[in-house]
Formats: structure tokens, C-alpha cells, sequence
């Protein structure tokens, strides 16, 4: 089953570990091993990207349990063995291999969604999407796809997800906008990736509209990362404002 979770909204970024958000995010003289601590004290959640590139050690996850607050999800980004280079074909031991480097985050109940994005030159293929959501590991998580080619945008495409009870990643940026369709019965989850939405301006409408979600659902949201912190910041700002309603 998956890991409990009440309604409610997880913000934050993709990763914690930038020098460069000082002083505007971190305090200047935060040392590297502090940064995620401080980070879990202004947003619930953080989408981690290094699994892209390589399973972290038993260790390295229990050190980042250890650093947050209960209440707190990591979201994990798949291996690109799995998206880019198997793309998504015969993937069971590869996916056994990536969850069981979460085993930390799983038992503790701070794991929030596994990503798998795909390369934009993957086209729709139903066939290959539903024998892997097919795989009997993955029943235990909640799983979003975010999908970079027009042609999976497609009723067939939802229902397949729709069957697994898994999300269509609602990605927002400069290049693609993905229909907002819920596919997931308990979970929606955004990449917010076009910093021009990141203003002050733009954040009632996304509490708005997150506000009305969580009645229903919970909503991860994750806003780019740059060397300036203006994505962790308009992270940060939204918590602060669905707090206060």
C-alpha cells in the first residue's frame, strides 16, 4: 500500500544543495551540511534529482530522514537507465534496484512520489507504458510520468494512468504546458519550470487553485531550481500564504 499521507500541499524544489541561495534563501553563513535542515524549515518537500544519475546509499537516505521533520516528503526522480536509456522496457529489476535504495524514506513515511520523466523524443507508446506500470513493485508507490512528447497527450494515455492509479505529471515551462488531467484519484503532482511565473503576481493564482485541490487530493508541487533561489523562495512564499488561510 502506499505510504500515508493526509491532503495537503508539499512544496518546494528540485534538490537543496546550492551555494548560490545564499544569503537570499539560506542564512550566509548556513554550512553545506545545514542546508537541508534549514530548507525543511521553510517548505515541506523537495523533489530530488540526483537519482537521475545514480542510486544514493542506505546512508545517504537515512541521513536525509534523519534531517527533516516528520511530516516532510522527498519525491524522487527515476534513473535514466530506466526513462532515457531502457525507456521503460524490461525495467523490473532496474525499478527494484531504485526502490530499494528508498528503503529509508519508505519506512519512514516521508516518501512522497517516484518521477519518471521522459526524453522529449519518446512518442507515445501504450503497449511499453502499461506493461511497465504492469510491474508488481511499483503497486507500492505513488508514481507520476511526465511526458515530453505532444503525442501521449491522448484520452488512451489517461486511462492507462488512470488504471494504475498513477499522475500525470502537470509540467509547466517555457517550452511545453501539459493539459492539467488528474488521473490519480488521491494525488496530483506539478513541475513548475518557467521562473517567469515564480513573481509575486503569479503565486495567489497557484494557491488558489492548490487550495481547491486539496480538498480532494494532495498536491506536490515543485518549482525549478536555479542559482538564484527565486524558485525555493516562491516555493517557500506558498506554503506561507496556504498556511495563513
Amino acid at each position: 500500500m502506499s505510504p500515508s499521507l493526509t491532503r495537503a500541499l508539499y512544496a518546494g524544489s528540485s534538490g537543496w544543495a546550492y551555494p548560490t541561495w545564499k544569503p537570499g534563501f539560506y542564512p550566509a553563513k548556513t554550512p553545506a551540511k545545514q542546508f537541508l535542515p534549514y530548507y525543511a524549515t521553510r517548505c515541506n518537500s523537495v523533489e530530488v534529482n540526483y537519482t537521475f544519475r545514480a542510486l544514493p546509499t542506505n546512508a545517504m537516505v537515512a541521513g536525509w530522514v534523519a534531517a527533516v521533520p516528520e511530516k516532510f516528503r522527498f519525491s524522487f526522480k527515476a534513473p535514466q537507465i530506466i526513462t532515457h536509456i531502457k525507456r521503460l522496457r524490461d525495467c523490473g529489476p532496474l525499478v527494484d534496484a531504485f526502490t530499494g535504495s528508498l528503503a529509508h524514506a519508505y519506512a519512514a513515511k516521508k516518501l512522497g512520489v517516484l518521477l519518471f520523466q521522459l526524453p522529449p523524443n519518446f512518442k507515445a507508446d501504450l503497449d511499453r507504458l502499461n506493461a511497465f506500470l504492469d510491474l508488481p513493485t511499483l503497486r507500492d508507490y505513488r508514481v507520476a510520468f511526465e511526458f515530453r512528447h505532444e503525442s501521449w497527450f491522448a484520452d488512451a494515455t489517461y486511462d492507462a494512468l488512470r488504471n494504475h492509479n498513477a499522475a500525470l505529471c502537470v509540467a509547466e515551462s517555457e517550452d511545453l504546458v501539459t493539459p492539467e488531467v488528474h488521473t490519480a484519484a488521491d494525488f496530483t503532482f506539478f513541475r513548475l519550470r518557467n521562473p517567469a511565473h515564480f513573481t509575486a503576481d503569479d503565486l495567489p493564482r497557484y494557491q488558489a487553485h492548490f487550495a481547491e485541490l486539496t480538498q480532494t487530493r494532495d498536491v506536490f508541487a515543485y518549482f525549478k531550481h536555479e542559482d538564484e533561489p527565486a524558485g525555493v523562495l516562491a516555493a517557500a512564499s506558498l506554503l506561507e500564504q496556504a498556511a495563513s488561510q
